[in-house]
């Protein structure tokens, strides 16, 4: 990037609208503007205080081309620390165009994806895993997605790297010291101490690295497997968590033959529920081919539901549920349903015979088609991705470059620990630390290059 490049991008989303916004930064960019802008009273935006403002016309050749409201704003205090101003236009597209051609020809240049918020990152005005999560803020499409971008974008999880580079400068600040004076053969670092400063970061590293398989499902969307045998009610099941017709639903064994997926949105947290097809022996070739992308499902699937028919008592359960543990993640939570409830007068019996062949797993029983209890199953749902933990205040890692830094971070403060147990020199387990505080600058930006900052920005939108 340039620096003084004045840059320019429409950062409302794209098409007609109401209203658009013109986003411009870099030094000189308020006198840019002036240019193609014309105030009732005479005023000139350089004029202007910061954060101010101000009605006006943007003319080109002494022709009007909208009205607009200009905002100005003054370095450092803006989003990308630079000079800035914003100019809200009415949302027509050829609006939106005639004004980046008209900005352009007084000298700006269109913005590149990211360069925004990247100068707002050089500029210091948010560190790295702050500006990716600008774009996790964007992207967000549940109220949980939300409160973790929100809280990153906060500083919540810098914090965190902050007090674990804090903690890991005190001890190798004391160990290298000890290098200093090496022919007298001191100690300044209590190895005591020091394992107990190295287990507690160990410990907040491996709790920020479990918490990446949660914020990758609140990020992504919560896969459910929906399987089971043949017509126990497996899409009348999906119908009714979407609350719409989804999949056909058929007396027929067999009727759905290809994975089914749709999203939705549970108290804040987004599902990605999937209708499988029946487990069973079959010669179709077709519904063989179904049966296989059912087990397929399984194994990427979060949480399973393992449907059964009450109707037919407990007649194969336990074959299924044996494939069924045989294909599902150890990671993965096992929920049992029991479905048509209303077609039976006695739950319990083999509600109570059907756990005898389980490990444990929760057991609802369920009527898909009258509604009963389906929420006592969103409710286990929920507690299956941990909703405690969404509402608290925790550090959630759902970025899978920041999850491969803390987990090189991990292995080397396990080599620390395994150093000061062993008793090796303090010149080793020093490099261990200084390459642990490497890879937690990695996520933070103080230690990057311009290949890792492309590959990031890239993905942004234009105008942010």
């Amino acid at each position: 990037m340039v620096k003084g490049d004045i840059i320019c991008a429409v950062s409302t989303a794209p098409g007609m609208g109401a209203i658009a916004v013109i986003r411009l930064s870099g030094e000189g960019c308020i006198a840019l503007a002036n240019r193609v802008y014309e105030s009732p009273s005479g005023k000139q935006l350089q004029e202007a205080a910061a954060n101010t403002v101000h009605y006006g016309r943007i003319v080109e050749k002494g022709e009007m081309v909208d009205e607009v409201l200009v905002t100005v704003f003054r370095a450092p205090h803006s989003f990308t620390g630079e000079e800035s101003v914003e100019i809200a236009c009415h949302g027509s597209v050829y609006i939106q165009q005639q004004l980046l051609k008209l900005l352009v020809d007084a000298g700006a240049r269109l913005a590149m994806p990211g360069e925004f918020t990247q100068r707002a990152f050089l500029n210091g005005k948010m560190d790295l895993s702050q500006a990716e999560a600008v774009a996790d803020l964007i992207a967000s499409s549940s109220s949980a997605a939300h409160r973790m971008a929100i809280n990153q974008m906060k500083g919540g999880f810098s914090a965190e790297l902050m007090k674990l580079r804090t903690e890991l400068l005190r001890i190798t600040s004391l160990l290298e010291l000890e290098l200093d004076f090496s022919e007298e053969d001191v100690e300044f670092a209590d190895r005591t101490e020091l394992r107990r400063i190295a287990g507690y970061i160990e410990d907040l590293l491996e709790r920020l690295c479990r918490s990446f398989s949660l914020g990758n499902v609140i990020k992504n969307g919560v896969p459910v497997a929906i399987v089971g045998n043949t017509n126990v009610g497996k899409s009348t099941l999906l119908n009714a968590l979407l609350r719409e017709e989804k999949a056909i639903v058929s007396d027929v064994a067999g009727t759905t033959r290809d994975v089914i997926e749709d999203m939705v949105h549970l108290e804040g947290v987004l599902f990605r529920f999937i209708d499988t097809a029946g487990i069973r022996y079959t010669e179709d070739r077709v519904e063989s081919m179904g049966i296989e992308r059912t087990f397929a499902k399984m194994e990427q699937a979060s949480i399973v539901l393992l449907l059964t028919d009450l109707s037919r008592g407990e007649e194969s359960f336990e074959e299924y549920y044996r494939q069924v543990k045989e294909h599902i993640s150890p990671e993965a939570r096992l929920i049992i349903v029991l479905n048509k409830t209303d077609q039976v007068e006695d739950v319990l019996t083999p509600q109570e015979t059907i756990r005898l062949f389980t490990a444990g797993e929760k057991i609802i029983p369920i009527s898909a088609y009258t509604g009963t209890n389906l929420d006592l199953l969103v409710k286990e749902l929920l507690d299956a991705v941990n909703g405690g933990e969404l509402n608290s205040s925790d550090v959630i890692v759902n970025n899978i470059r920041h999850y491969e830094a803390l987990k090189h971070a991990l292995a080397a403060v396990q080599r620390v620990g395994s150093g000061l147990q062993s008793g090796i020199s303090a010149e080793f387990i020093s490099q261990d630390i200084r390459e642990c505080l490497h890879y937690l600058g990695e996520i933070t930006g103080e230690i990057t290059t311009d290949e890792v900052l492309g590959n990031i920005f890239k993905n942004f939108c234009i105008g942010k």
